[in-house]
């Protein structure tokens, strides 16, 4: 009974209104015999405007209350035989009637409008919570931690908890995730607010509010019960968190549709680059083998060297593409591990340039140049992949390869220093808007040379640096041109048994 006089205004504003209802009739008759005022109908409109802001402040029942008491005040005072509540005239009678009337009508119609002013409330914070609710489906924005720590503020509770009901083996519902508010994290449980200890988060059974989902999954709330209209609105929440994890089930599918799909138009790609360039090394190989082992015909000894030469080039060839379609596949896969240590340019040069013309390549790195952090055998492939291209495109003229302290690598405001190394040539080059898509697998120039392979090596040498943690950019050569650029973190220190020496090194 007492949370039906309390309602939803709250019990400060009905204890106010409950005191006005005593104190007000009294003390506004008191004003009107002050003034000299002998009219009931006066009297009985202020008193009527007095049950209104009792109404007004503690809704219906102070205003009842009121309306009962500023009729006795009105008899006692008002009316005839006064300091009596008999009342001999017909009309003062009257009078009373239709103010109790009145006044218990206006009290109904001010405590119904309060009300309804407070559903419209509710209704409004629930339009609005739905519609948030609504926003963050079509956003994608909520993480699971995240929709149980809205749920608990929301409802105001001391915990929230999703379980699977459908647990393996017959065992209890197993929790899947929870939210606690920050002092209710005790081994026992979430607090109630009283004296009773709080319920264990990890039973389901304990809790004061459940919400079925699909699959066997139940949203719990534990510190307080929910009456309809947050029933309702729980429901709605269930909802939300079912679309949110469907929305993150067709996330993950997606993304392994398209890695399938990547997979895919790698796998044709590759197929599709490696038919020539594997059948046109193999039909030369076969073809001076089988002259070479030619019986009835005696090659001269300057032929024979032609065609050993042929299947030695051919067979480097084939090594080359094997090696990059191998290198590709450990790239896509995340299966490349680099061994990093202190390293030094010069250290690398001679393997990478293996196979070279030594007239074609000039190499100009100081020797004091401090190392960079890499793995020597991925940085040797990167540089002889660059190289190589150079070698490709550059035509007649020079390639040259300098290295400097230069730049970082990394985010501008967490970088770190960085050594760079720069392949020049000064052949056809690219594009500004070609810059980048020269590192996409497979990609080759037009106007490419017989046997330029299936290109690969720039997409390699790309994922081998950035496995490393480093940068590869490409740019316009003044004056034309392609030039690579290779960053590296610098290393701390120069590395054990090899000291930077002076001067420059040249090739």
């Amino acid at each position: 009974m007492a949370s039906t006089f309390v309602s939803n205004l709250g019990p400060a504003r009905v204890g106010a209104g409950f005191v006005l209802a005593l104190v007000l009739p009294p003390v506004l008759e008191w004003g009107m015999f002050t003034v000299g005022s002998d009219f009931l109908a006066v009297d009985v409109l202020v008193q009527l405007a007095g049950v209104i802001a009792v109404a007004l402040v503690g809704g219906l029942w102070p205003a009842l209350l009121a309306a009962v008491f500023s009729t006795l005040v009105l008899n006692y005072y008002s009316t005839a035989p006064v300091g009596s509540l008999e009342i001999t005239d017909p009309q003062n009678l009257l009078t009373l009637v239709i103010f109790i009337a009145v006044a218990v009508a206006v009290s109904l119609v001010v405590g119904l409008a309060a009300r309804r002013s407070r559903e419209a409330a509710a209704a409004t914070a629930e339009a609005a919570t739905l519609g948030e609710l609504a926003r963050g489906v079509l956003a994608a924005e909520d993480t699971l931690q995240g929709f149980l720590a809205h749920v608990r503020t929301h409802f105001q509770v001391n915990a929230v908890g999703l379980f699977n009901r459908d647990a393996p083996g017959g065992s209890p519902p197993a929790l899947i995730a929870s939210d606690i508010a920050a002092g209710d994290a005790s081994p026992g449980g979430p607090s109630r607010g009283d004296d009773s200890p709080g319920a264990p988060i990890n039973d389901l059974y304990a809790a004061d509010a459940t919400e079925d989902l699909p699959d066997g999954l139940v949203l719990a709330l534990y510190g307080r019960t929910l009456n309809a209209r947050e029933r309702s609105l729980l429901t709605a929440f269930g909802s939300q968190l079912t679309a949110m994890r469907q929305r993150q089930e067709l996330v993950v599918s997606s993304q392994a549709n398209r890695r399938l799909t990547e997979g895919n138009v790698m796998r044709t790609a590759i197929l599709r680059a490696v038919s020539h360039d594997l059948r046109t090394p193999l039909a030369g190989i076969k073809l001076a083998v089988s002259s070479l082992r030619h019986e009835a015909v005696q090659l001269p000894v300057d032929e024979q060297k032609e065609l050993l030469e042929t299947i030695e080039d051919y067979s480097d060839r084939l090594d080359a593409l094997i090696n990059n379609l191998l290198d590709m596949s450990r790239l896509t896969g995340d299966a490349v591990t680099p061994h990093l240590r202190a390293v030094h340019w010069a250290d690398v040069l001679p393997g990478a340039l293996v196979g070279l013309p030594p007239q074609r390549v000039r190499v100009e790195i100081p020797g004091n140049l401090p190392p960079v952090v890499a793995d020597p055998g991925m940085l040797e492939r990167v540089i002889a992949n660059l190289v190589e291209n150079a070698d490709k495109y550059a035509g007649g003229e020079d390639i040259v390869i300098s290295g400097s302290v230069e730049g970082i690598v990394g985010h501008v405001d967490d970088g770190v220093p960085a050594g760079e190394l720069r392949v020049v040539d000064h052949g056809r080059g690219v594009s500004a808007d070609d810059a980048d898509t020269i590192f996409q697998p497979f990609q080759r120039a037009s106007d490419a040379p017989a046997g330029a392979g299936v290109g690969l090596g720039l997409a390699v040498a790309k994922g081998f640096t950035e496995v490393m943690g480093g940068q590869l950019v490409a740019e316009a050569t003044p004056g034309g041109g392609l030039t690579l650029r290779i960053r590296l973190p610098l290393a701390t220190g120069v590395h054990d048994g090899e000291p930077g020496s002076s001067g420059m090194v040249t090739r």
